[in-house]
């Protein structure tokens, strides 16, 4: 509906280093958007963060993870899983990552992930469409040891208007965020960010 109308280039920093476009982004959106809005509607979870992790933690679906093990989601193993697995390094070497048939079930995993432990608690007491409270709850809760990893959530849900399908499960109205004033209030600069590698030749290309 509010597609991304440059198709920059920027490398995704999950478990692994995926370089894509914006208009692989939007691609990936409308692809998992239904069932982002389904998973809001059942357990609760509001769909730009879905998205919005999603696109981070899979490189919007090319990361090595989510091409040989359809975890589009980076969870791991845990001792309750009793599915398939793959090894993968991340935090340490040849860690264990869960394996799915298919990217919906990583996508029902994901939320069962959020609703079945008790860490993850607080988040259910926030709004159902608050993403910035959701953003910053997911990293408080230990999902994420990353301290940006509120604020590239909610870049993604900003860039890519995603909080219009929170809008579409809740019946409230959606406007589109005006990029300049978000850029303003925003306490995140990618170029201070010494995890970031800008390109000289290309100013939107960066590591997120």
């Amino acid at each position: 509906k509010y597609p991304s109308t440059n198709n920059t280039t920027e490398v995704i920093q999950s478990t692994s280093k995926t370089v894509v476009t914006s208009s692989l982004i939007t691609d990936y959106v409308l692809l998992y958007k239904d069932i982002a809005m389904g998973n809001m509607q059942k357990y609760g979870i509001p769909a730009s963060i879905i998205l919005a992790q999603g696109i981070l933690e899979s490189g919007a679906g090319r990361g090595d993870l989510a091409v040989t093990a359809n975890n589009h989601f980076g969870i791991k193993c845990h001792k309750d899983w009793l599915g398939e697995s793959v090894r993968h390094d991340d935090d340490s070497s040849q860690e264990c990552f869960r394996k799915y048939k298919e990217a919906s079930e990583s996508y029902r995993d994901h939320a069962l992930f959020l609703v079945g432990k008790n860490r993850y608690a607080v988040l259910f007491t926030y709004e159902k469409d608050d993403y910035k409270a959701w953003s910053k709850g997911l990293r408080a809760c230990g999902y994420a040891t990353d301290p940006n990893y509120p604020d590239k959530l909610i870049s993604y849900i900003e860039r890519y208007n995603l909080h219009q399908y929170d809008c579409q499960v809740t019946g409230r109205n959606y406007t589109p965020i005006n990029k300049t004033a978000s850029a303003r209030k925003s306490t995140y600069d990618p170029a201070s960010d010494p995890n970031i590698s800008l390109s000289s030749n290309d100013p939107n290309l960066y590591e997120v």
